[in-house]
């Protein structure tokens, strides 16, 4: 079995070291394309890989094409929408994701940047307190769970909107569930946006949901920039002076909402979520041990395309 890491932006030394010694473990070949520069380069190092890791990097129906012993793709990182799933199900190949090895890393992010926000960017002005203050939360999954763990910490009111997720789980997490999107953004001053980027969700955080926020709103975005519409954006910002949002995942119009609305929106200069050694590490190890597993057991747990 030959792993083929392919990562534009390289994992942590530390990561490689135990991907590394989880191949060794399983017998397994690795080999290592960090840093590429051109598609061609990643296409001709497909050709007799059986197992690839990947982070941001794009699989698509020609990196499949190139890849003839491939059988499965595991993203490091809870999103997938850099593979082309149904490209990967024609070809027979498994894609599977690592879901929760981040969670912690971006949970930490929301807080960062909603602290940053409501201390007014740090200009030397008052600010506001967390504490008792109250967070809707789009989505229960791994990351909303640790947004709701810390927010607890904070002191902060927290409830959750996730119709995949049962109440009584959102319910033992000391969380109040919410049944529709409307009653999410009406009753909570920050929103916090963990729901992935799928052909429901596109654009579907508009105008209308962004102006339900109440006085002094601030919505957070760590999950994907697609969900958010961004003329609706804009215009909310412009019609109501008093919201705010910050985001890990840069909008197309940026440097447009930056100019007209200073002081009141925040983006990261790239997506920064899982951005800590940490997150790094579990995920890189995470992927190596579930492609172990799926040529050793079989085993599709994380398995994301059908």
């Amino acid at each position: 079995m030959k792993i083929l890491v392919a990562t534009e932006k390289p994992f942590a030394a530390v990561a490689v070291d135990g991907i590394r010694k989880v191949a060794d473990e399983a017998d397994a070949e690795l080999a290592l394309l960090e840093k590429y520069t051109e598609k061609a380069q990643l296409l001709a190092a497909m050709a007799d890989a059986d197992a690839l890791i990947i982070r941001s990097d794009k699989v698509d129906a020609e990196v499949l094409d190139a890849a003839k012993n491939l059988k499965i793709v595991v993203r490091a990182g809870a999103g997938y929408d850099n593979v082309d799933l149904a490209a990967a199900t024609a070809h027979g190949v498994c894609v599977e994701n690592t879901p929760g090895q981040n969670s912690n890393a971006v949970a930490e992010l929301v807080f960062g940047m909603t602290v940053m926000m409501v201390r007014n960017l740090y200009n030397g002005t008052s600010g506001t307190e967390l504490k008792g203050k109250t967070l809707g939360i789009h989505a229960f999954g791994q990351v909303g769970r640790n947004v709701a763990r810390i927010a607890k910490g904070f002191g902060m009111e927290v409830s959750a909107l996730d119709p995949y997720c049962p109440d009584e789980v959102i319910e033992a997490a000391g969380v109040k569930p919410v049944h529709s999107v409307e009653a999410l953004y009406e009753g909570n001053q920050f929103v916090s946006l963990h729901i992935p980027a799928t052909d429901e969700t596109r654009r579907s955080v508009n105008y209308d949901l962004i102006t339900r926020l109440p006085k002094g709103g601030v919505l957070i975005n760590t999950a994907r920039k697609e969900v958010v519409d961004e003329d609706g954006l804009d215009k909310a910002l412009a019609d109501r002076p008093d919201l705010r949002y910050v985001a890990d995942v840069k909008p197309d119009n940026a440097e447009a909402l930056s100019e007209k609305y200073p002081g009141r929106v925040f983006f990261t200069p790239k997506k920064m979520g899982a951005q800590t050694a940490e997150a790094n590490i579990n995920a890189g190890i995470a992927a190596a041990r579930q492609i172990v597993a799926f040529f050793k057991d079989g085993d599709r747990r994380f398995q994301v395309n059908k």
